[in-house]
């Protein structure tokens, strides 16, 4: 049997989500302290440069949270409005 697109759980559209927004938490900030880390070490900055990318890192991991969410919010709007017309 070959499954449509309609065929998904219930829970997926959450989960892929969730999967997506903690990336954009998560994601900017372990590279940042990696990146940071190093940078501090090769140039003998400590803590200044680990402090700034870190920084620099929340900034972007907000800005990447709220482009996610907002185009998210649109999907889930455009879908109602697309069901509220069919009924």
């Amino acid at each position: 049997m070959i499954n449509a697109p309609n065929d998904n759980p219930w829970w997926q559209p959450g989960l892929i989500l969730f999967t997506r927004l903690s990336g954009w938490i998560a994601g900017p900030i372990i590279i940042a302290v990696f990146i940071g880390r190093w940078l501090d070490n090769k140039f003998h900055t400590a803590p200044w440069l680990f402090i700034i990318i870190v920084s620099s890192s929340f900034i972007i991991s907000m800005v990447g949270l709220v482009k996610e969410t907002m185009s998210e919010m649109k999907r889930i709007d455009n879908q109602n409005n697309k069901n509220v017309r069919n009924n």
